[in-house]
């Protein structure tokens, strides 16, 4: 299976005497590229890749206490329903004008480069696809798009948007005039006065509306899961970007390529449960180590 390499950034105890933190860093990236120069590489990203671009994780070591919203809290509660569309009218607008960073461009270089062949990212911010790679594969859905759980027909987040401003007048320029919203990864806002807030229903068939995102609790679509897989099995090397695995949804894609003999080296801050079958883990910042690695 290899070995396991840890590099740790932010700690001399793992740094060769007489170098510093660049130093070490640029050295750690030298290793990476040994081991992915001239392998069909596939990328699993998550949240801590965002992170630079101003989109919070959810397990990142300085990150706050926060408690996703499970598929059962939206469909078995109006009022926590409400509540929520509140303030993801207000957090998909965060979302659609977040930018890429250096790490996501980096990636869509070294796709450019036929280095990089695909990214299955856990992200909803569609910042991949803003960064110009082409061949994503976007695990958890995105932010942009909402769907009618009743009829399946599919609406644009700007098109409800402007439906919600209509049946909510003022409520979004009230709320984003304050200072200090907070803003979690699956484009939702903490706000709490939400209990005026008018929802709207399907227009062509009057049926209930959800993010066209995965909730926790509910399942991958199998068409998405099998197109990841293929994705692996068709690769020679697997690069983990800015998640701690925590979850079977990305995990599940390790695993196959520690079934498949497939190398795997993970960048993030902090531990992964992927860290044991990795050939080379560094605990390091997503922008700077895939920067480094475009570059080389």
């Amino acid at each position: 299976m290899g070995f396991t390499v840890v590099i740790d950034q932010f700690s001399t105890a793992t740094s060769s005497p007489g170098l510093n933190i660049r130093d070490t860093l640029e050295r750690s990236v030298d290793g990476l590229r040994d081991l992915l120069d001239g392998k069909r590489t596939v990328v699993l990203t998550g949240a801590g890749l965002s992170t630079d671009s101003g989109i919070p994780d959810y397990r990142g070591p300085d990150s706050p206490p926060r408690n996703p919203m499970s598929i059962q809290q939206f469909l078995g509660d109006p009022e926590f329903r409400k509540h929520y569309w509140a303030r993801n009218h207000i957090g998909w607008r965060f979302m659609d004008g977040s930018a890429p960073n250096a790490g996501h461009r980096a990636l869509a270089r070294l796709e450019r480069d036929g280095k990089v062949t695909g990214i299955i990212t856990q992200n909803v911010d569609l910042l991949h696809t803003k960064a110009g790679s082409r061949n994503v594969i976007d695990l958890h859905g995105t932010y942009a798009q909402v769907r009618c759980l009743t009829c399946n027909h599919r609406v644009s987040r700007h098109s409800l948007s402007d439906r919600l401003d209509e049946l909510n007048p003022g409520f979004a320029e009230s709320v984003t005039a304050a200072t200090g919203v907070e803003i979690a990864p699956d484009a939702d806002a903490v706000i709490e006065h939400t209990a005026h807030f008018r929802m709207a229903d399907c227009e062509r068939c009057g049926g209930l509306l959800k993010p066209d995102i995965v909730y926790f609790g509910e399942s991958v679509p199998r068409e998405r899961v099998a197109a990841a897989y293929d994705m692996v099995d068709n690769s020679d090397a697997l690069l983990v970007a800015g998640s701690s695995l925590t979850v079977m949804s990305g995990l599940r894609f390790v695993k196959r390529a520690t079934k498949l003999g497939i190398p795997i080296a993970i960048v993030n801050r902090g531990y992964t449960r992927g860290d044991d079958v990795a050939t080379v883990k560094l605990h390091a910042g997503c922008s700077d180590v895939l920067e480094g690695l475009a570059a080389g």
